[in-house]
């Protein structure tokens, strides 16, 4: 029991309706916790939600060591990496050695933030006219820059503007196997970017906008600084469709966007054709509860 508390690091006061939205933004995978019914006294009634990801919690079932084991549970949920939802029954004299005594049904809900996440770096035109495109496609979109004038007073709603005086600061920021486009107005500042993302190792895709001739010279200095050539063939530039053509920032943002397309279509895995918690397993839980609750009832 000395290591109860271990699973309560990262808590945070947000309630579970402010980290669903939090977590859905940021594209981070999470499970909710709910309490299906209730035997006895328990720590907080039917209904009552938590969510918790790989490092934080948010809201609460009560504390205690049901609240341990629910955590522990939705965190191993969370590693086996799917879309799932499984019901658990807590005996919490029994099993968790609680002084209430009641017994809680909990059910589980493994949440995959499964949208295509990009991080675009740059705000001037072309990228100005590729998030009017991006706005409309299902893409979560971190929009970065160090200048927070160029920025449109309108953001939508699929994208957050971070405005930071060291652009490359925000890569540790971003979420694991992103992508990543690099439109900055500097070219020196477009190769710090892209070679702290190429260092960061998980980067799903990485373009930077620019011609034949910038391509071939970041190539060099990646080969100097001792970047081995399957790190430095990550870096695709010039970005965009080669037979989408033209200077036009609103031409430049069509091929970047085709290729963006291309890739998260790629990307996408068939579903089952049967997903999720099926009705006869959350019916015999329900069937279950009811009857601990019965037999409580009789007992008493």
């Amino acid at each position: 029991m000395t290591n109860l508390n271990q699973s309560f690091q990262g808590f945070h006061t947000q309630n579970w309706a402010q980290a669903i939205a939090q977590h859905e933004q940021s594209g981070t995978n999470y499970v909710i916790a709910t309490v299906l019914g209730t035997n006895g006294s328990t720590p907080r009634g039917t209904g009552s939600k938590m969510v918790i990801s790989g490092e934080h919690i948010y809201d609460t079932l009560g504390g205690g060591h049901l609240e341990f084991v629910v955590i522990k549970k939705a965190r191993e949920l969370l590693v086996q990496g799917e879309a799932t939802q499984v019901i658990e029954q807590f005996n919490l004299a029994a099993n968790l050695g609680q002084c209430c005594g009641g017994v809680a049904t909990v059910m589980l809900e493994c949440m995959q933030c499964e949208r295509f996440t990009l991080d675009i770096y740059g705000a001037g035109h072309v990228a100005q006219a590729l998030i009017g495109i991006l706005a409309q496609l299902p893409i979560r979109i971190r929009w970065i820059d160090n200048r927070a004038d160029v920025f449109p007073e309108q953001i939508p709603a699929n994208v957050v503007k971070i405005i930071d005086e060291e652009p490359t600061q925000q890569i540790k920021h971003a979420p694991n196997n992103n992508n990543y486009l690099i439109l900055t107005h500097n070219h020196q500042l477009d190769f710090e970017l892209t070679q702290a993302i190429i260092k960061r190792g998980d980067a799903n895709w990485l373009g930077v906008i620019g011609s034949d001739t910038k391509a071939k010279r970041f190539k060099q200095r990646l080969t100097h600084r001792n970047f081995t050539a399957e790190q430095v063939k990550q870096m695709i530039c010039p970005v965009g469709l080669k037979n989408v053509t033209g200077k036009l920032p609103m031409e430049v943002a069509i091929s970047i966007s085709a290729q963006l397309i291309s890739l998260y279509q790629a990307e996408q895995t068939t579903a089952p054709k049967r997903q999720g918690l099926q009705w006869r397993t959350l019916k015999n839980a329900l069937i279950s509860s009811a009857q601990t609750s019965l037999n409580g009832a009789t007992q008493s």
